[in-house]
């Protein structure tokens, strides 16, 4: 058995929209079950801690996952209080998994307990995982030897084509596919809504919420060759 955090969001605004966001509760519960389903410890972590701004987009009410996820008594007790990331410590974390959910775009890249909490884990050969818009906490994220995680590595995320289906592009702060590029990732993408992984030295993404049960299966067989945080 070995211990993730489950990275959420705090960011509950949308721009200058005036709609709410927050983090995706597809994203967060489908990983959640297959790491526990394989035996894997789960904590929560949140840039300013407490309970998470969450968001359930339409027809996933009908997802008994996601409902099973949400009336769980251990993870509400869990999401309710989720530590700050300040207070944070890496070791004894095997991954750290950055869920997704437009929130993430303005807290996650620029967040240093967040860093911290990456770098710690993947210095001590753990995995670092992000889904959907969860890659933008990659975008800024060096070692402690100064390098980019990121450069040169295969990475996906929400694409362009994804971001202009929702009419999003100018809310928000940047686009995610274009700053990975600039940041020297080797991008991928499949077709709108498709699942797709991409997997390359312990960094471990997807591109979309049909991505997130698919990524964390991934996590969980590169956790089998790991005793980071066992």
């Amino acid at each position: 058995m070995a211990r993730i955090l489950l990275a959420v969001s705090s960011h509950d605004v949308l721009g200058d929209t005036g709609n709410r966001t927050g983090y995706s509760v597809s994203e967060a519960a489908h990983p959640y079950n297959v790491f526990v389903a394989a035996g894997h410890e789960v904590d929560f972590v949140s840039v300013r801690g407490g309970e998470p701004p969450a968001v359930v987009f339409d027809g996933e009410e009908d997802d008994p996952e996601i409902m099973g996820f949400l009336a769980d008594e251990t993870v509400k007790a869990k999401l309710a209080a989720t530590r700050p990331a300040a207070r944070v410590r890496p070791e004894g974390y095997a991954a750290i998994y950055y869920v997704g959910g437009h929130g993430a775009m303005w807290d996650f890249p620029d967040s240093p307990d967040l860093a911290r909490i990456a770098t710690g884990i993947y210095e001590r050969g753990g995995v670092v995982a992000a889904v959907c818009h969860g890659p933008a906490a990659l975008v800024n994220l060096r070692l402690s030897d100064g390098t980019s995680l990121i450069e040169g590595k295969r990475v996906t995320s929400f694409s362009n084509e994804e971001e202009h289906s929702l009419g999003l592009v100018d809310v928000m702060p940047f686009l995610l596919e274009d700053r990975l590029k600039e940041r020297g990732a080797r991008h991928s993408k499949a077709p709108a809504y498709e699942a797709n992984t991409e997997s390359d030295q312990r960094v471990m993404t997807g591109q979309n919420p049909a991505s997130a049960a698919p990524l964390a299966e991934l996590v969980v067989a590169e956790l089998k060759n790991t005793t980071a945080g066992a």
